[in-house]
């Protein structure tokens, strides 16, 4: 016999299951052409159901936001090491091309909807201080404003990135992460 799961527990599996769903659909028809009624027929849920966890559309993205930032600010403090970011950039590297493509499809979304443009806000600073925090313990000689301006080039970089991953790569790699390396010691070597 299956052992017995708390209600908080049966909570949380429900509210996965939700957020599972809502990826898939979102990813199908975007944020914008998705419905609730299209995401429960997903979920194999009614409308109701998915009321009861979630208030809104929005709701379900706000979350689905969030657990994409909690993702990459846990992948962030477990790689104390900066050295890799050239081969990451140079080879398109990324922790998960499904979120990209969520996060990208949310930025969309950002442009007509100022709730989720206001979330976009809320999780770039959490994970832009977070990143500060992380290179000033690397790099303690550089000054914070240097570490601020590092952290916000380093993010056009990378977002930038997962915005050419639409694209075919135009380069070497190999000789673009001779590029990057460059920048990077260039960046954390100053003041």
């Amino acid at each position: 016999m299956p052992p017995k799961i708390s209600q908080e527990q049966r909570h949380q599996q429900r509210k996965d299951e939700i957020i599972a769903a809502a990826r898939r659909r979102f990813r199908i028809s975007g944020f914008h052409a998705a419905s609730m009624s299209q995401i429960a027929l997903e979920a194999q849920l009614s409308v109701g159901q998915i009321y009861r966890y979630f208030t809104s559309k929005d709701a379900i993205i706000e979350e689905m936001i969030r657990r994409i930032i909690d993702y990459r600010i846990a992948e962030m403090e477990d790689k104390t090491e900066t050295k890799h970011l050239p081969e990451v950039l140079a080879w398109r590297q990324t922790l998960s091309p499904d979120d990209d493509a969520l996060m990208l499809e949310m930025a969309a979304e950002a442009t007509r909807n100022p709730q989720v443009e206001a979330m976009m806000i809320d999780a770039d600073a959490r994970i832009f201080e977070k990143a500060c925090t992380h290179i000033q313990s690397r790099y303690p000689h550089l000054t914070a404003e240097r570490v601020r301006c590092t952290v916000e080039f380093l993010a056009t970089l990378m977002e930038g990135t997962t915005f050419r991953y639409l694209t075919p790569q135009k380069c070497d790699p190999a000789q673009l992460q001779l590029l990057y390396q460059e920048i990077t010691t260039m960046l954390f070597a100053g003041k």
